[in-house]
């Protein structure tokens, strides 16, 4: 048996789409089979309004990383590439982070990247990110709406995240989005 749970929580999506990009993640806090709370905010604008962050994993990791996370953005001027891969560096490294059961899906206007403690930032090959348990299905709902409609970024974000709340018992209905153009 593992020594930590699997994460299974939330759904958090990123969409790009004629020069805009929205953010959207759900609302539902669980712990076990139990729901906590179904109208969480798991993402945030950070440094001056121009990077968009959202988070996946357990809650008080979660805002101890968006508080680093922002620190490297202070530090590295603004920049996402930069401050992502020196957070994954610390996240990697250091003892106290190392523990750390969270995912983030960071974004700007030009690029999107997903950081784990594993030491990966990784940029999507499209114009679509997820992360957490519901991510494949909206994902994949996504990119089908970004492929079949001409429904802007924050309309497929709305939509896939509607899809995904069905089908992932760990996403709800309640949610919130921020977007950069």
């Amino acid at each position: 048996m593992p020594k930590h749970p699997k994460i299974r929580s939330t759904t958090v999506i990123c969409v790009r789409r004629d020069g805009k990009v929205t953010m959207a993640g759900d609302g539902q806090i669980t712990m076990g089979s139990e729901i906590l709370k179904s109208s969480a905010r798991k993402i945030r604008k950070l440094h001056d309004n121009k990077i968009l962050a959202g988070f996946a994993g357990s809650t008080a990791d979660a805002l101890s990383l968006f508080s680093r996370f922002e620190d490297k953005l202070q530090q590295y001027g603004g920049n996402l590439a930069r401050a992502a891969v020196e957070l994954a560096k610390d996240w990697r490294t250091d003892k106290s982070l190392r523990h750390l059961e969270a995912l983030l899906l960071v974004a700007d206007i030009k690029v999107s990247l997903i950081v784990s403690g594993t030491g990966d930032v990784i940029e999507p090959d499209g114009p679509i990110a997820c992360i957490g348990s519901g991510g494949h299905f909206a994902i994949a709902a996504a990119t089908a709406l970004l492929e079949h409609t001409k429904m802007n970024s924050r309309q497929v974000a709305e939509e896939a995240m509607r899809i995904a709340g069905k089908i992932c018992i760990y996403t709800n209905d309640t949610v919130s989005f921020e977007e950069l153009e």
